[in-house]
């Protein structure tokens, strides 16, 4: 396949299994492609320097970090600090900003799932990186919204969708690019500017309900796809200008792109780095 990940928040579904996680260790540097070519942020990462400088500008978290439960959470973003040769000070910085404060001297593997989810995505964008790649993040979540044996929503249905809500905004500022995988589609519609679907080594792109997406269309493509009628004009109020990702005008950033890749190794499990 040939996959390239473009600024804004783009969503990977697929069922357990389909090869999301391959896909985000790889993108990682944690995997090396059998086949193909990989190069992120137009570094190419079969080089040892653009592996360097690739990494340094990659934030990772996998789906599960078990292995760092007995970590508080203070220590577990200033270990991230120090393997991201970042500063203490950037480290309880990123503390505050994902409102950790409380919870930063308190164990990873006693905390609620919501708040283990702030620490990881602090440990992962401690050195504010160019790319953010987010494996499954509410994964643990969604399963604890299932609902119960009845069919009523258990509490972990508002837990999960008060967490979205706070997070999904925040997610935006982490990094220009984000990568987030699920297993259901439903958990990514609605909030990511591009959304694909990967099942049986085929990738596919969805259509998204993105408000983001939607603003960043011409009035050209609208009209060629809304099958309303169009409203009345309005007079038109001065407003303060509000960059949309489609309108954005940043620096000329190579963008992470990978063809032809085949994984032919198993499905990444658990990973600890960040």
């Amino acid at each position: 396949m040939t996959f390239g990940v473009p600024e804004g928040v783009v969503g990977l579904a697929g069922p357990p299994g389909a090869g999301k996680s391959t896909l985000l260790a790889t993108f990682a540097t944690l995997r090396r492609p059998t086949a193909g070519a990989l190069h992120i942020l137009g570094h190419d990462v079969a080089q040892s320097t653009g592996l360097r400088a690739a990494r340094a500008a990659i934030g990772y978290l996998p789906a599960r970090f078990s292995r760092a439960e007995h970590m508080t959470a203070g220590e577990f973003v200033e270990y991230a600090a120090y393997y991201k040769r970042t500063s203490t000070s950037a480290a309880r910085s990123m503390v505050r900003r994902l409102d950790l404060t409380e919870a930063a001297g308190t164990e990873l593997g006693l905390l609620p799932p919501d708040v283990r989810l702030r620490a990881g995505l602090a440990a992962a964008c401690v050195h504010e990186p160019d790319m953010l790649l987010l494996d499954d993040p509410f994964g643990e979540l969604c399963a604890a919204a299932e609902p119960w044996p009845t069919g009523a929503d258990g509490p972990g249905r508002q837990v999960l969708t008060s967490t979205m809500t706070e997070l999904i905004p925040l997610m935006r500022t982490l990094a220009p690019a984000v990568l987030v995988s699920a297993d259901a589609t439903d958990t990514l519609t609605g909030w990511c500017d591009r959304l694909l679907t990967l099942a049986r080594g085929r990738l596919t792109e969805q259509p998204t309900q993105s408000a983001t997406a939607r603003r960043g269309r011409s009035a050209t493509d609208r009209r060629a796809t809304d099958p309303s009628p169009a409203p009345a004009p309005l007079p038109l109020k001065r407003r303060p200008a509000r960059l949309t990702l489609p309108q954005m005008t940043l620096p000329s950033v190579p963008l992470p792109q990978m063809t032809r890749l085949r994984a032919r190794r198993p499905p990444a499990r658990s990973a600890t780095g960040v």
